[in-house]
């Protein structure tokens, strides 16, 4: 009976047990803030990436495009280097980043404009991106493993 009392008054070992029950949800913090940061660094990129490949389109399609009835699908190719690479060929997202498709389209926008109708060019990416740490989201009931988004962005055609 002594023993027992002198073990139920002892707290040595007490910061270690309490360090072990608040282990996993820190770690699930720490998760959640990487892969959060992750996020927004690779949104980011493909942002950009999407924004050179319109600005790019919206000065080599020739600005009479909606006059001569021409489309812009034959960039469709140099667009997808655009968006995905950098100008010494290295890809400029992460690795759990990927580009699934890139499409450009053209719209003639009617109006009051100095060349009517306006061409506008737009570029959209269909893009991919995984998480390295689903797992510890799983942990908690969480099934986020990827995130399959469109990333658009549009710009009127000056011509070249």
């Amino acid at each position: 009976m002594k023993g027992l009392r002198r073990f139920a008054q002892a707290d040595e070992g007490a910061a270690l047990v309490e360090f072990a029950i608040a282990l996993p949800m820190m770690l699930l913090v720490f998760a959640v803030i990487v892969e959060g940061s992750r996020l927004m660094l690779s949104f980011q990129s493909a942002i950009s990436g999407v924004r050179d490949a319109t600005r790019y389109l919206a000065r080599v399609v020739p600005s009479d495009v909606c006059a001569t009835g021409g489309t812009v699908s034959a960039y469709t190719a140099q667009l997808q280097i655009i968006v995905g690479q950098s100008t010494s060929g290295a890809s400029v997202f992460p690795s759990a980043v990927t580009v699934n498709s890139v499409t450009p389209s053209l719209t003639c926008v009617s109006g009051a404009y100095r060349v009517s109708p306006a061409p506008v060019a737009r570029v959209t990416a269909n893009v991919t991106i995984t998480f390295p740490f689903a797992g510890i989201f799983a942990l908690v009931g969480g099934s986020l493993g990827q995130i399959t988004t469109d990333v658009t962005d549009s710009s009127r055609i000056f011509g070249t």
